[in-house]
């Protein structure tokens, strides 16, 4: 089991318990606030097992249906989850409103406030782990996730001033308030999540700060390479997919030329990771006997024009 996979996991178990409590305890007293964020956990829960799920199909390796390996589940997940988390932020906002017409009652414990509190530290390391295995691995499916959580933050600290509201001044609509608060957050996690899953379905590029990696090592290849054009990437899951045509001096041999692109693509891969990559390679467009204290081409700036 992979370190996505073990994160997948702890996030499962955390948000089981925190659900189990917090909707127990929401429904003794009959807070909203403190159900609807107890929903929120039991979503969690249903989130990070099609997380897990999603991740393992990833991880599996190409085959002969799918030659590009499995890494869009991950995006796909994410999708599928926006669109779950928006059904269940707007139900949490209906049946808020509903109890405000029917004039609910609600009887607060001290479990009410003891649950949110503990609900808050489960949250943020939850999010904390699961932000930094994502960003570390990649995976959209794990950054989703995390962004999930994190807005269970905001949706944990206006059930708690939902309590502390209603219990001083005994007025029901500040409980009914925050839930319809809670609804909204999750509501706004749900588009972000969206815009994750579909940056991975779309073949996006690879972020910046990685092609800005890239180019660097592709500009400062020594003679007798001479330039690069046509750089392509897109990502998949979390696995990126690069290509390109690298041009060299034209008086290489093939294996001479196949060395140097293979020191090429193994320095790219030390840098970039997981990689996929293929390069095409070209002869300098210039016929000439020079040599690398003399080549023009050498001797000027390299780009992608070249």
């Amino acid at each position: 089991m992979d370190l996505k996979q073990r994160a997948s996991l702890f996030a499962i178990g955390s948000a089981f318990i925190l659900a189990g409590g917090k909707f127990g305890v929401g429904l003794i007293s009959g807070s909203m606030a403190v159900a609807s964020s107890g929903l929120d956990s039991l979503l969690d829960v249903f989130m990070s097992a099609m997380n897990f799920l999603a991740i393992r199909k990833a991880a599996q390796p190409p085959d002969s249906s799918h030659p590009y390996g499995h890494g869009k589940a991950e995006s796909l997940a994410a999708v599928v989850q926006a669109g779950v988390i928006m059904f269940t932020g707007a139900v949490i906002i209906y049946k808020a409103a509903e109890k405000y017409f029917l004039e609910a009652v609600i009887h607060y414990s001290g479990l009410d406030l003891g649950i949110m509190a503990l609900s808050l530290v489960f949250s943020f390391t939850i999010s904390r782990v699961l932000r930094k295995v994502g960003e570390k691995t990649g995976s959209d499916a794990l950054k989703a996730d995390a962004l999930h959580y994190a807005s269970d933050l905001y949706s944990n600290t206006a059930a708690i001033a939902a309590i502390i509201l209603t219990y001083y001044t005994g007025l029901v609509s500040f409980d009914l308030l925050f839930a319809v608060v809670v609804g909204l957050i999750i509501l706004s996690s749900a588009v972000q999540i969206l815009r994750v899953g579909l940056v991975g379905l779309m073949d996006s590029r690879i972020p910046e700060p990685l092609e800005k990696i890239l180019k660097n090592i592709l500009e400062t290849q020594p003679y007798p390479a001479v330039g690069y054009h046509k750089l392509r990437s897109r990502l998949s899951g979390s696995k990126k997919y690069i290509d390109f045509h690298s041009q060299v001096c034209r008086k290489l041999t093939v294996g001479e030329a196949h060395e140097l692109i293979d020191k090429l693509e193994q320095d790219i891969k030390n840098n970039i990771t997981p990689l996929d990559i293929t390069i095409h390679i070209e002869p300098c467009p210039y016929t000439c006997d020079l040599d690398e204290t003399t080549c023009e081409i050498v001797n000027k700036p390299k780009n992608s024009q070249v």
